[in-house]
């Protein structure tokens, strides 16, 4: 009976669980300094995402999926459109140009990777602890 169960709708009734990240969420410009500052005994980590953007839903959809909550890190989330002020501060800040969705890895005050897009999903953080 498996073609029909296929042809007529029959679905999987197995549920993913969602797998919940540690997000802090960035919402103000004194966050930042205070992101630099900490960033001087653990990583600290940005996310920026769109939130009209399909591929940057894709993409934090990936990340999460991959993400190793073991890490000993502080995990920021940016959605640009909330705070822009914010987004644009970061680009100064750390002089990185600004993309979305976009990851900064902050060590020792300053941004020691960064990346945007599909190659988010495969950064390995383990090389920034």
């Amino acid at each position: 009976m498996g073609i029909f169960d296929s042809v007529f709708g029959k679905k999987d009734k197995t549920v993913k669980e969602k797998k919940e990240l540690p997000w802090i969420q960035l919402e103000s410009m004194d966050q930042l300094e205070a992101i630099a500052e900490n960033s001087k005994s653990k990583t600290q980590v940005i996310y920026k995402h769109s939130s009209t953007c399909g591929i940057s839903r894709m993409v934090l959809n990936m990340f999460t999926e991959g993400y190793d909550t073991d890490l000993d890190i502080d995990l920021y989330f940016l959605t640009i459109q909330h705070h822009r002020d914010v987004s644009n501060a970061i680009e100064d800040k750390f002089g990185v140009r600004h993309e979305s969705p976009q990851l900064l890895v902050l060590k020792n005050g300053e941004v020691v990777f960064h990346t945007s897009h599909g190659a988010i999903a495969d950064t390995d953080f383990t090389q920034y602890l």
